[in-house]
Formats: structure tokens, C-alpha cells, sequence
């Protein structure tokens, strides 16, 4: 069954706006009620029913590339995405039928067998909720992960394709076009142009890529180094919320602090100024701050 999970704080949120219009609709036989134009993501959200997400992201156009969010629509002949299904009036959803349950094990079994799922935020609640056999259709090829700047590294054995990364770093936010999807079909994976070393492509290292990045296909080198070393232990993490000085700004920052050391800094999706994106300062310009 549906376990309860805390709706997310984004822009365009469902809950109620004077002067806005409601759409009506029915999840799992309950009234919801959402904002016109929101998702049935949102309203799923909006009514604590718990829905995995990988290639949707909170300030980005979603791309319907995962599939794992599906829902099973009244009147529809498929299962629709729902993180990009508008909700319209009337509609009748459910999220936990057999036809649901099916679709989502099913992906995850074949995203498993392709993929590194292991640092996958909530994919083993997944796992363990949809009885999946991460071993059904074999097991995904290693690869070394790429290693050549010192702030992040970019590890394709965990990359499931959901392109949040290009649009990051392309006209959605940071316009500066380092990284897109080279090869066709099963060749496909995403590469800077002509498959250089980022030093030699035109990334900028904001680490806009590595925040969106839902599986850890990218990720900072602290925390690539700490997991290595089987010293990633974010129960022992604590988050301070502060300011950026490098400049006037005012980008929000999250300090993740561990043993008395910043081990990542990330922004809020939500926040008006950077809508969860830095720049290489922002994000990655903290090493004077531990030298003692």
C-alpha cells in the first residue's frame, strides 16, 4: 500500500491561492483538490501519497523519461506519467492497482540491470515496496567512473538517461551548453563535445549537473572520496542555511556539515534568487573555510 511522504516545497505549489481556480479530481477514491494547471504529481503530492520520481525534477521541464512516476488514468488506454499529466476536473486516478504496481517493478527491474542503482536516493524502500528482483535481467557492465577536474566526478555506470543534467546546464538555467547526449538507441549516453575532458569543454563547474543528477552519476569529489572510504554517513550530517558573500546577489546556501567539516553545499529549489542553482563559489568555494 501508499505509505504518507511530505509534499515538497516548489515553485507553482497546489496548495490553495486566493483568486486561483481549483481542479477537482479523485486519487485512490479521495477528493483531491489542486491549483489549475498543476500535475497530478502535484496533487498526489498535495495528498501525501507517496510517488517515486528520478528524471523529474523541481525546476525543470519534465521529459517523461523514467517512467516510474505512472499512474493509472480513468478513460486512458496507457498508464500516464504524472509529473507531467496536467489535472483536469473529473478525473479519476489511481496510483497503487496491480497495472501500476507491474509498470513501476518493471522499470526498476530494468534500470537495475543497466544501472548502478546503489546511491539512488529511496530506490531500496522502492525495491522492497514493489518486490523487485534487481537481478532478473542481469546485471549492469562496470565502468570506471571519470575522474579529471577536482570538483566532481562523473561516474556513468549510475546514469539512467533522464537528460536533467543537459537541462541544467543548457537553456533551462545556466546557458552554457558543456554536456548533451551523444550516440543513438542503446549507445546513447550523455558526453561534453567530441568527448573531451571537461577542463577542455566549456563547463564552468557550477555543479548545476551534479545537484539535479538523481542517481549519483555525478557528484562532488568529497563526497565521491568519503563514499570510497565507506565515511558518507549523512545521519551524522547537519544543515545550516546561510547567505553567499562572494557577491551581492544573495544566492541561498545549505551547508552539509560533517565531523565538523562542510562536505557539500547545495540551494534550496525553492528559493526566489537561485532556484537551487550556484555558481563554482557558491558551490564549491568553501575550502578556505577548514583551513586551519
Amino acid at each position: 500500500m501508499s505509505q504518507p511522504i511530505t509534499p515538497s516545497a516548489k515553485p507553482g505549489s497546489v496548495e490553495s491561492i486566493e483568486g486561483t481556480d481549483m481542479v477537482a479530481i479523485t486519487v485512490d477514491d479521495n477528493p483531491v483538490s489542486v491549483a489549475d494547471g498543476a500535475t497530478l504529481l502535484d496533487a498526489l503530492r498535495s495528498a501525501h501519497v507517496a510517488t517515486p520520481t528520478l528524471c523529474f525534477g523541481e525546476t525543470l521541464t519534465p521529459v517523461n523519461a523514467c517512467r516510474v512516476c505512472v499512474v493509472e488514468l480513468e478513460g486512458s488506454r496507457t498508464l500516464v506519467p504524472s509529473c507531467s499529466r496536467k489535472a483536469e476536473s473529473g478525473m479519476v486516478v489511481r496510483t497503487d492497482s496491480p497495472r501500476v504496481r507491474h509498470s513501476r517493478k518493471l522499470v526498476l527491474e530494468l534500470l537495475s540491470s543497466t544501472v548502478d542503482l546503489s546511491t539512488t536516493p529511496g530506490v531500496l524502500a522502492w525495491n522492497e515496496s514493489y518486490g523487485v528482483d534487481v537481478s532478473r535481467w542481469g546485471t549492469p557492465a562496470p565502468s570506471a567512473p571519470k575522474r579529471d577536474n577536482d570538483l566532481y566526478v562523473r561516474d556513468y555506470a549510475k546514469c539512467i538517461l533522464c537528460y536533467k543534467c543537459v537541462d541544467a546546464c543548457g537553456e533551462q538555467w545556466q546557458g552554457t551548453f558543456a554536456i548533451s547526449v551523444a550516440g543513438r538507441g542503446a549507445m546513447a549516453h550523455i558526453s561534453t563535445e567530441w568527448d573531451v575532458t571537461l577542463p577542455d569543454s566549456a563547463c564552468v563547474y557550477c555543479g548545476n549537473c551534479v545537484a539535479v543528477c538523481p542517481t549519483g552519476a555525478l557528484v562532488g569529489a568529497i563526497e565521491f572520496d568519503r563514499r570510497a572510504g565507506d565515511d558518507w554517513d549523512e545521519a551524522r550530517q547537519t544543515q545550516t542555511d546561510t547567505i553567499c558573500t562572494y557577491c551581492g546577489v544573495g544566492c541561498a546556501l545549505t551547508l552539509h556539515v560533517q565531523d565538523n567539516q562542510i562536505v557539500k553545499v547545495t540551494s534550496p529549489s525553492d528559493h526566489s534568487v537561485t532556484h537551487g542553482n550556484l555558481c563554482i563559489k557558491g558551490r564549491f568555494g568553501f575550502g578556505h573555510v577548514q583551513n586551519r
